[in-house]
């Protein structure tokens, strides 16, 4: 069953009372609110994806609302997970965005059975390109794109990667985009199903972009890694796709590792092995046809 086919009227009874149980990827969630706006939006963002029952579940996560004491007309909303509260409260129109960075938040650190990068990643062909990257490289306005025009998206956020066998894991959830890269998407894909814009959060204006249904209908289907791209957006510059020698990737790669520490010697390995059957590049681009053609070329080429 998915959310899709959970009636409006008793979505919200669902998320207030027991909670909604459903699956991203390798990790069941369950998610409670005694937020009646942000079931709506969680009821159109999340449509897609399917509901658990008889399974565990990694997270508990709540986003509830309280009145302030000092202010006791203004009321703010509080993440919590396993209730503890890693992060300040925030205005109430703010609730998605919290809920969103939360529960990255809580796979990036309770998640150390796999090897965790920052890195956009998508499939095609059978095999995963990994674009790690940076805050402000443009890693998740690329990964829109892509999982739009003919890649299967796992991840804007995360490349897990399983290090006893290589494969990595699917974990599509909503791709948030921020300030200028919201219009930018609209005009460039309108068919993307956005959630409504959320200004004033801590990183600027966000909006939420819903993976393709086919992405998350594949989640369960995991594919190693052929291509490892460090991407960069740079306003009016011309494409440039241009190799990288391993020893840079694996320097790069180590370090937008959320765990690479933690694992020690298996990760140093798993990172080795990738960077020697991967083709290792830096992208610099501006124009999405532009680079679209590019990656195209290059995923067919193998």
């Amino acid at each position: 069953m998915r959310v899709e086919q959970i009636p409006a009227a008793s979505f919200f009874s669902l998320l207030s009372e027991e909670g909604l149980r459903i699956r991203l990827g390798p990790f069941n969630v369950r998610i409670s609110t005694n937020l009646r706006h942000l079931a709506e939006q969680l009821h159109f963002l999340y449509a897609h994806y399917e509901l658990v029952e008889d399974e565990i579940t990694e997270f508990h996560v709540k986003i509830v609302s309280k009145r302030s004491i000092p202010r006791p007309f203004s009321a703010s909303v509080h993440f919590l997970v396993d209730d503890q509260e890693p992060f300040p409260p925030a205005p109430v129109n703010q609730a998605l965005a919290i809920l969103e960075w939360g529960i990255n938040l809580a796979i990036a650190l309770r998640t150390n059975h796999l090897l965790l990068f920052h890195s956009a990643a998508v499939e095609r062909n059978g095999n995963v390109l990994l674009l790690p990257a940076w805050p402000g490289s443009g890693k998740t306005t690329l990964c829109t794109v892509l999982a739009h025009r003919g890649f299967r998206l796992f991840s804007d956020e995360f490349g897990l990667m399983d290090t006893e066998c290589d494969e990595l894991l699917p974990v599509p959830r909503l791709m948030s985009l921020k300030n200028q890269s919201i219009d930018v998407i609209k005009r460039y894909l309108p068919e993307a199903s956005m959630g409504q814009a959320i200004p004033h959060t801590q990183k600027g204006t966000v909006a939420h972009v819903r993976p393709p249904q086919e992405s998350i209908e594949q989640s369960a289907k995991t594919a190693k890694a052929r291509w490892i791209i460090f991407p960069k957006w740079v306003a009016d510059s011309p494409l440039r796709l241009e190799r990288l020698p391993q020893s840079e990737a694996f320097l790069l790669l180590a370090s937008n590792s959320f765990n690479y520490e933690i694992l020690g010697e298996a990760a140093y390995k798993a990172v080795t092995r990738l960077v020697k059957t991967c083709h290792c590049y830096k992208l610099v681009y501006s124009d999405f046809d532009r680079v679209l053609t590019a990656l195209n070329e290059l995923t067919d080429g193998g």
